[in-house]
């Protein structure tokens, strides 16, 4: 009985995707869909500095570089609608807590139907930044000490360490990009709902109850748009990386990551980038970020690997125009 109610179960499933797939008109292709609106997100603001340098902030270094790549995109594709999540060193949504500014950053993203989403941090590690002092045995000297043996003082000589305290510089560097964790899959099929373009086909003259999200062949559906948006993500953050490496910054590769700081990737019902564009933990890199020269760098980087991108992207539609 088990296998058939298995069988049954798998029969509706299909069918219930035949369906869908023969009315696909009233939906939008994730596969295909072209990038019309791209949301730029910069990491932290306001009450919330974020990670800290020697002399600057995570807040106001991703948003310089958040603002320059924007204005760069902008330039290069003018039809493309770039939207902020903030413009300005506030909690996004001017919220008076980081959890709303969380909250208000992914309901910007999905409420504008987005189509990409790129968060741009800064990293940090170790103790400090710049550094900090460690405290080591230099030497030995040597002490005498009465200790009792066998009921009787005795007179020994024993080693005493003499400590020294040196500077640790704190020394990571280099860029990383990450994408939400596969094992935040099932958010993120609930995110694909709350962007408005996932029906954004269906002719709004027709008086249709949109689809259940509860309804077996709806998840499955759902499911296949957040596994094409994790596939799309993966690209467009190892095209970032590669961009990085080319201008010979440390790569540190493409990560998935399950915490707080990385929630939004989940809630966005659209492929999800976060850039850390480099520690600011580290003296020389954080130099760098709040450089001309280096913020100019990495808006390259990003802005060629985003080229890269949408030019799959519009390849893939063409493509998809001639069956």
């Amino acid at each position: 009985m088990k296998k058939i109610a298995i069988v049954v179960f798998f029969s509706f499933l299909a069918i219930g995707l035949f369906t869908f797939a023969k009315k696909k008109t009233r939906y939008v292709d994730a596969a295909y869909k072209p990038l019309k609106t791209l949301i730029i997100d910069p990491g932290h603001g306001g009450m919330d500095p974020g990670a800290t340098g020697t002399f600057s902030t995570e807040a106001n270094v991703s948003l310089a570089v958040s603002l320059k790549l924007g204005d760069a995109i902008q330039k290069e594709f003018p039809d493309i609608k770039v939207i902020y999540t903030r413009t300005t060193d506030i909690v996004p949504g001017n919220k008076n807590s980081i959890e709303g500014g969380l909250f208000y950053r992914a309901d910007l993203a999905n409420q504008s139907n987005g189509d990409l989403f790129m968060a741009i941090h800064c990293n940090s590690a170790g103790k400090a930044p710049g550094g900090w002092y460690g405290k080591r045995v230099s030497h030995y000297t040597t002490a005498t000490k009465k200790v009792k043996v066998k009921k009787k003082w005795v007179t020994k000589t024993i080693k005493v360490p003499v400590y020294e305290n040196y500077w640790i510089e704190n020394t990571p560097k280099g860029t990383e990009t990450y994408v939400w964790a596969i094992s935040k899959n099932d958010s993120k099929i609930k995110s694909v709902a709350k962007n408005g373009e996932y029906y954004g086909e269906m002719d709004s003259t027709l008086n249709i109850q949109l689809p259940d999200p509860s309804d077996p062949a709806e998840k499955a559906r759902m499911l296949i748009y957040a596994q094409n948006y994790f596939r799309k993500s993966l690209s467009l953050a190892d095209l970032i990386q590669k961009e990085f490496a080319v201008t010979g910054r440390v790569d540190r590769g493409v990560k998935q990551r399950n915490d707080k700081g990385i929630w939004v990737l989940q809630a966005t019902g659209m492929p999800s980038v976060l850039v850390e564009i480099g520690f600011i933990s580290n003296k020389a890199e954080e130099e760098y970020l709040n450089s001309e020269k280096g913020q100019n760098e990495i808006v390259k980087n990003i802005l060629d690997a985003f080229r890269s991108y949408k030019h799959k992207l519009d390849e893939k539609a063409a493509s998809s125009d001639k069956q």
